[in-house]
């Protein structure tokens, strides 16, 4: 049996790494997070020729070995400890063909590190277009190493780069450049003093000191003893090598790399010009928007449908089918209706990543970024600050963590705690029943009502993050100043693997994510709505059928009766009734109650919660959103999710923080209980007093 062997993926970022990764792997990755830290880690198995298997681990996106950012030190982490079990056999260095040069400097330090090191030059398919021909034979010579020339695309030359990294072994390790050369005295001192050392691996400990935090010695206990370099020496330094490397890539590339300047270059110039615009690239950009949530609510309406009809069925199923008792009720009023409650949803959180996705890998959504930090920089926060910002529309917690690339300190802060704001696709859930309960599905010029109250939810979360921002920006006394950069990657037509790769795996993670903590709160609920501590719960039948308005009852209707009066006595109804008083001024009842509470958990639980609580003591096969839809308010005895209380909920929940989880990665990422507390407490107060506002005006 071969030993698996580990396998690495660099690059600079919107190199195609991501398309290489699901090129090797397919499905048979795994999302997770580096042993410590909140840094996204994606691995994968990879079968090889010979039957050799590979693990294959894609690391953050860095530009070189000089570490800014926490991800980028994860790399220089890897790579200069071998010890650590994903300490790779290989590296495979992923470049972009348009941008060779500037990708190949990351290549030649990796190549240093005398690690086997195969250079992959993706984008083949843009090189004929674009005016580019290479000389592979003379780039392998010239840089020592073996090449696969690649188009993810049209998935050529794939098997070539199993190929190179099954015969790793007889890749050289010889290094590209000799950087000894720019201070040979200081170089001298430091092999004189450890000649047992690899003097790169060396020096790129003693520099990861000035550039970031501390690295994990594995190499060197104390570099601070022969160290006899300033930061801004150490710095004066580093830049010499890289000019050092940049006049090594140039020799390269003038000999096997040509490039036709008059290559059309002006489609993605004139479209650039467009999206953007100062005006009209916000017009294209809001379009683009009230699109995504147009297709997500017509799209998605009939698969959800059909599942929400399913759950009901097999509840009913379940009741009929089982003996009669508590194991046959726990089932068909707790687990099933638990979980049908998130699994509707799947359909309009995969249209949501799926047009993501899209957007994100044609290159439009760093335009975005672009864009956006007009905006942002009046706010108080970075351009880099958008992207938390976007992507906390799928999860605030990877959001939060995405505030790492951020350098300024205020910056980030800022960012970390507005972030919660934006909508995310755990409160979709909560937004789509209520949505569907209180507002007509009608059209408005041709626009789905829902869709647009959708998308007005999505900005509102949105401008109270960036409102909120500006405040922060004020309060925070702590001096500033930072610099926005973003590359703008080439334009291309999203590859449909990658696209449904990242709907599959972004899709699976929520349902498995929240269905665990769905499932163990429906049972739990499920138990307290189904048992009481009084005589009231036991003798419920006995007590209704005694009062004089049940006499004449038919019996469907005798038997919702003495079900809501077990209900409302039982241990979650008269905890229910006893936060009644604090929020029936913004038009709920307990049941609502209860579920805001338990939502706390999780957003998304919200929903889980209605569902298992209409279910306890029903034997109509009726859907969720039936039984809420007729759901009176036992005072005015109007329909209980009317237009106000429906508003009330939806602003609740568009403001409230509500997830125990981003609670505990703020304070992770802050290090401290205070902005988490003051972030909880501050959105609870302004979530609360909006929604009592809101209704107190609408009804």
């Amino acid at each position: 049996m071969s030993k698996q062997i580990n396998v690495a993926l660099i690059g600079n970022p919107n190199t195609g790494k991501t398309s290489v990764f699901n090129q090797l792997t397919g499905l048979n990755q795994k999302v997770g997070n580096y042993p410590g830290i909140t840094v996204e880690k994606k691995e994968g198995v990879c079968k090889l020729p010979r039957g050799v298997k590979a693990h294959i681990i894609d690391l953050p996106g860095t530009y070189s070995l000089n570490a800014n950012s926490l991800d980028e030190n994860v790399v220089i982490e890897l790579l200069l400890n071998k010890n650590d079990k994903d300490f790779p056999d290989v590296a495979v260095v992923i470049t972009d063909v348009e941008n060779l040069k500037r990708n190949l400097l990351l290549f030649t330090q990796i190549k240093d590190l005398k690690i086997p090191t195969i250079l992959v030059i993706n984008m083949a398919d843009r090189m004929k277009r674009r005016g580019i021909s290479l000389d592979v034979e003379l780039l392998e010579q010239k840089l020592n190493t073996k090449i696969a020339v690649v188009s993810t695309r049209k998935r050529q030359g794939v098997e070539k780069v199993k190929e190179l990294i099954a015969n790793y072994k007889n890749i050289s390790t010889d290094p590209c450049v000799d950087t000894t050369v720019i201070e040979p005295e200081y170089f001298n001192g430091l092999k004189a003093a450890f000649p047992n050392q690899d003097i790169y691996k060396l020096w790129l400990v003693i520099t990861q000191d000035a550039n970031f935090v501390k690295l994990d010695r594995n190499l060197v206990k104390d570099t601070s003893a022969f160290s006899t370099k300033s930061k801004t020496e150490l710095k004066r330094l580093q830049h010499k090598e890289t000019v050092l490397r940049y006049q090594f890539i140039n020799g390269v590339l003038k000999e096997g790399y040509k490039i036709d300047a008059n290559a059309a270059k002006g489609f993605r110039a004139s479209l650039d010009r467009i999206l953007t615009h100062k005006v009209w690239g916000y017009v294209i950009f809001f379009l683009i928007l009230l699109t995504i949530f147009q297709a997500i609510y017509d799209w998605s309406s009939y698969p959800m449908d059909f599942i929400d009809a399913t759950f009901a069925s097999l509840s009913e199923w379940v009741k009929e089918t089982m003996p009669a008792g508590s194991l046959t009720n726990l089932i068909a009023e707790g687990i099933i209706p638990g979980l049908g409650g998130i699994v509707i949803f799947i359909p309009q959180i995969a249209f949501l990543f799926l047009f993501i996705s899209v957007l994100e890998e044609s290159g439009y959504m760093s335009r975005v970024v672009f864009l956006m930090d007009r905006i942002m920089r009046k706010f108080g926060l970075s351009g880099k600050s958008v992207v938390p910002l976007i992507s906390g529309t799928a999860c605030a917690i990877p959001a939060v963590m995405a505030t790492r690339n951020i350098e300024n300190w205020k910056e980030r802060l800022i960012t970390i705690l507005v972030t919660p704001f934006t909508t995310c696709s755990a409160r979709l859930p909560v937004y789509l029943i209520i949505i569907s309960l209180v507002i007509p599905n009608t059209r408005f010029l041709g626009m789905n009502l829902q869709g647009i109250t959708l998308m007005m939810l999505y900005l509102l979360g949105f401008g109270m993050a960036v409102f909120s921002a500006w405040l922060l920006n004020k309060i925070l006394k702590i001096k500033s100043r930072t610099f926005f950069v973003v590359e703008m990657p080439s334009y291309k037509m999203p590859l449909p693997k990658n696209v449904l790769i990242t709907v599959v795996e972004k899709t699976k993670s929520f349902v498995f994510g929240a269905g665990k903590i769905i499932l163990a709160i429906s049972i739990v609920l499920w138990f307290l709505a189904s048992n009481g501590p009084s005589d009231r719960f036991d003798n419920a039948r006995e007590i209704v059928t005694a009062q004089p308005e049940a006499e004449n009852l038919p019996e469907g209707d005798l038997e919702t009766k003495i079900a809501s009066y077990k209900l409302q006595n039982s241990y979650i109804g008269i905890a229910g009734k006893a936060i009644e008083p604090a929020i029936l001024p913004l038009g709920y009842d307990w049941k609502i109650g209860i579920a805001v509470i338990s939502s706390f958990a999780a957003r998304e639980v919200f929903v889980g919660t209605l569902a298992t609580i209409y279910s306890v003591g029903s034997d109509e096969e009726e859907t969720i959103k039936n039984r809420m839809a007729s759901e009176t308010n036992p005072i005015t005895g109007e329909p209980l999710f009317n237009l106000a209380s429906g508003i009330s909920l939806l602003l609740f929940y568009a403001f409230a923080m509500q997830c125990m989880s981003t609670l505990a990665i703020v304070k992770r990422e802050t290090n401290t209980w205070k902005w988490p507390v003051a972030q909880l407490v501050f959105m609870s107060a302004f979530a609360y007093l909006v929604a009592l506002v809101a209704y107190q005006l609408i009804k």
